[in-house]
């Protein structure tokens, strides 16, 4: 039986962006996770600007607020986007009594006190997925971009894998769970995946293979609606986009934009390399996995696989390169300080590294939490 169900890509003329930022809601006296969101949703839906809910969004669990940007042309307008939504939430939930946490997982807080938010698409994902559906006490940044043609998007896809440890790496932000150190500089990338259709995405190259797909996973009920294929790089073909689900949760605004700047060109610069005849580099889907456990479990220590010979290099030798073959797409953008800022955070240590000396300072989770929040500061 043919399966195969078209789908429309509403194509991007142009490279735009958009950013979408998880945070976890924070009690300020306990540092435990608040399941207050809907006070503060509430409170949104009073303000005067009506602009303001689209920005300020839910999640699954009651913990969550997601704030998301409109369509931006650069890093710069995004990061600024965000910023004003930014300053609503913190003020709402100021008023309530907590505080925005960025990182991947919180360290100490129990999934069995979490409440879920009310909705059809939610209690059906916990019906189906149990205890590991109820597990999911994650964050992260989602960042969107513009393709123009749906015949790249796919090539653009897995030929993204290859940067994937990169973007784990300087990014990782969940070394604690549940009042332990895992020993992963991202915990959230090894839980993600526990999903039945999250993980790494197939390497598809042809827009035809990922119809037949989306059509098998309809017709035999493992999802309902394009957005549950929750691959950690995926299309988004109502946007017209390319999605790039990577990243750990961030504390700052710095890191954020960043990291937004470097994804941004290393799409575009994908997307050029189609549009001058180059059939763009692959890696075998085992080696792709690997990458990824690697980054997830040593961060920016990790020796990662650079290509299809096998060869190997230091993950952070191997970015500074790649800063350097991305500056004159930078200059393109109009992000050329966000994507030098990236050089920086290996410098300062990323923020799995930062959560484990403050507890290696303290011996305290609170203290902890009290570290990721502040840094929204900075």
């Amino acid at each position: 039986m043919n399966n195969v169900r078209p789908i429309e890509f509403n194509s991007s003329p142009k490279p735009t962006i958009g950013v979408e930022w998880e945070f976890a809601l924070v009690d300020k006296e306990s540092r435990d996770l608040s399941n207050s969101a809907a006070r503060l949703f509430e409170r949104v839906s009073e303000l005067d600007n009506p602009s303001s809910g689209d920005r300020i969004h839910k999640e699954l669990l009651r913990n969550t607020v997601e704030l998301v940007t409109g369509i931006c042309r650069n890093t710069g307008e995004a990061i600024a986007d965000l910023s004003e939504s930014l300053a609503v939430v913190r003020g709402i939930a100021d008023d309530i009594g907590v505080d925005l946490f960025g990182a991947g997982t919180h360290p100490f807080a129990q999934w069995s006190t979490q409440q879920l938010t009310p909705g059809h698409r939610y209690a059906e994902l916990i019906e189906r997925t149990q205890w590991w559906g109820r597990q999911m006490l994650i964050w992260g940044v989602h960042v969107h971009v513009g393709i123009n043609h749906r015949d790249k998007v796919l090539p653009i896809v897995s030929s993204l894998l290859n940067q994937y440890p990169h973007l784990l790496a300087l990014s990782a932000s969940s070394p604690m769970w549940s009042g332990q150190d895992t020993g992963y500089a991202s915990n959230r990338a090894m839980m993600f995946q526990q999903l039945p259709t999250a993980g790494l995405p197939f390497q598809f190259q042809q827009w035809s293979e990922f119809e037949a797909f989306v059509g098998d996973q309809m017709h035999t009920g493992i999802i309902e609606h394009l957005n549950e294929i929750r691959w950690d790089i995926r299309p988004s073909p109502n946007l017209g986009t390319v999605e790039i689900r990577v990243c750990d949760g961030v504390s700052t605004i710095a890191e954020l934009a960043g990291l937004v700047g470097l994804i941004h060109c290393l799409v575009v610069d994908l997307d050029r390399r189609l549009d001058a005849g180059e059939q763009l580099p692959v890696m075998a889907p085992w080696l792709v996995q690997e990458n990824k456990w690697r980054a997830a479990r040593y961060g920016l220590d990790a020796i990662i696989i650079t290509d299809s010979d096998c060869n190997e290099r230091l993950v952070t030798d191997d970015l500074t390169d790649m800063l350097t073959r991305l500056a004159p797409i930078a200059k393109d953008l109009d992000c050329v300080d966000e994507l030098a800022s990236v050089a920086q955070i290996p410098v300062r240590g990323g923020s799995y590294q930062r959560q484990r000396q403050k507890f290696a300072e303290t011996g305290d989770m609170v203290a902890v939490v009290d570290s990721i929040v502040t840094e929204l500061d900075r």
